[in-house]
């Protein structure tokens, strides 16, 4: 983030301070609550969000080197992504063309080729067929046009993203449609992996991002956590097209008050939250990001699991920073795992008993009414 939209944006915190006041919505939204317990509703975020979007499948620093693969079947599409020996991400179905074998399983490095582990046929890096063993006994077949099936992929600023469906290439820039240059500043491909949990949810997918998109509840639900540390009823919101950007400001805000604006870091002061649709929250932090990428389960909509990641800017020196990021990761799980999704999982239960016909988002909850119109917009709704 450039320093002339960090004195902006702590402006505009000052202002409200001031007011008493905050970012809003132009109106309060209604959404049906067959947007959480619809059968029919999901299957349209399927086929929509979660096949035809590019979707964040990981950092780079995660896979950096040549040969460095990952895979992910949380669309329902497996999905296989490989460095290949000229640097390039490309990403595939993880499926042998022979008898439909998935190729390899998680994350690791390839020494060579990709082997099936059912028949040995062998895929370089790159995708292209490369050796059967008793191939004169396939007689017919088109080793020639035996690539592995590539799907849309793109690599941007540390992130990788994947389209679980289609073909052709992925603009990035216009997916996130002027929140690239933002993205890039923050220098991802410099980043370290800390830690992933993957956490199944009773509730819908949706609500886990919705946990994330108002600071409402800070003062009530998070009283011995993160309430303390930010403000309460207080957010800046900005749109870049469907994705949108969030800041919450920590108290200690108040601070810049007294320092040149040119000195001023928003960052260390805030924590800002993106939602980069459709489905993944990044949280920057003061000293680390929050990777959250949520996925619908099993056709269920009450059933959700989200894959969370903690990105370091640099690898762990010693044991007082290991305990550091041991308290960050426990103060996120305290707030978060516990007292977040509980609250979100007894939502889920009452509006499948058809207590209310529709939930309301206020005015005072701009981001959540951004995210979830941005998803009735796109699948119709």
């Amino acid at each position: 983030m450039d320093q002339e939209t960090r004195i902006a944006l702590t402006k505009r915190v000052f202002e409200h301070l001031e007011n008493k006041s905050t970012d809003k919505a132009d109106a309060i939204m209604r959404n049906p609550a067959s947007a959480y317990t619809s059968p029919d509703r999901l299957a349209r975020e399927q086929e929509i969000l979660f096949r035809r979007e590019p979707l964040l499948i990981t950092l780079s620093c995660q896979m950096p080197t040549p040969g460095d693969y990952v895979t992910d079947d949380n669309t329902g599409v497996p999905i296989l992504v490989v460095r290949g020996d000229d640097g390039a991400v490309r990403a595939f179905l993880n499926v042998c063309q022979h008898r439909a074998s998935r190729l390899v399983e998680g994350s690791g490095h390839l020494r060579k080729n990709l082997i099936c582990p059912y028949h040995a046929w062998s895929f370089d890096r790159s995708g292209k067929f490369a050796h059967a063993p008793a191939k004169e006994d396939f007689s017919g077949f088109d080793f020639d046009n035996c690539a592995l099936t590539e799907l849309p992929s793109a690599e941007c600023d540390g992130l990788i993203w994947v389209q679980p469906e289609g073909t052709g290439s992925l603009d990035i820039d216009h997916h996130l449609a002027g929140l690239a240059p933002e993205i890039a500043s923050y220098g991802f491909a410099d980043y370290h992996h800390y830690e992933t949990r993957e956490i199944n949810c009773a509730m819908n997918w949706k609500t886990i991002i919705d946990t994330f998109l108002e600071p409402y509840h800070f003062a009530t639900l998070h009283k011995t956590t993160v309430g303390p540390l930010l403000f309460g009823n207080l957010c800046l919101m900005d749109a870049f097209g469907r994705n949108l950007r969030e800041t919450l400001p920590r108290r200690t805000i108040v601070e810049l008050k007294d320092q040149p604006e040119q000195d001023w870091d928003l960052i260390w002061h805030t924590a800002m939250v993106y939602v980069l649709f459709p489905n993944t929250v990044f949280v920057m932090q003061r000293d680390h990001a929050e990777v959250w990428r949520c996925f619908p389960v099993d056709d269920d909509p009450a059933k959700s699991r989200v894959l969370m990641e903690f990105y370091i800017p640099e690898a762990i020196p010693n044991k007082k920073a290991l305990l550091h990021w041991q308290k960050n990761m426990d103060m996120t799980v305290r707030t978060v795992l516990d007292e977040d999704f509980p609250v979100g999982e007894g939502a889920q239960i009452n509006l499948a008993t058809g207590a209310l016909e529709s939930v309301v988002y206020g005015r005072n909850e701009p981001a959540l009414v951004h995210f979830q119109r941005m998803v009735n917009e796109a699948v119709g709704s």
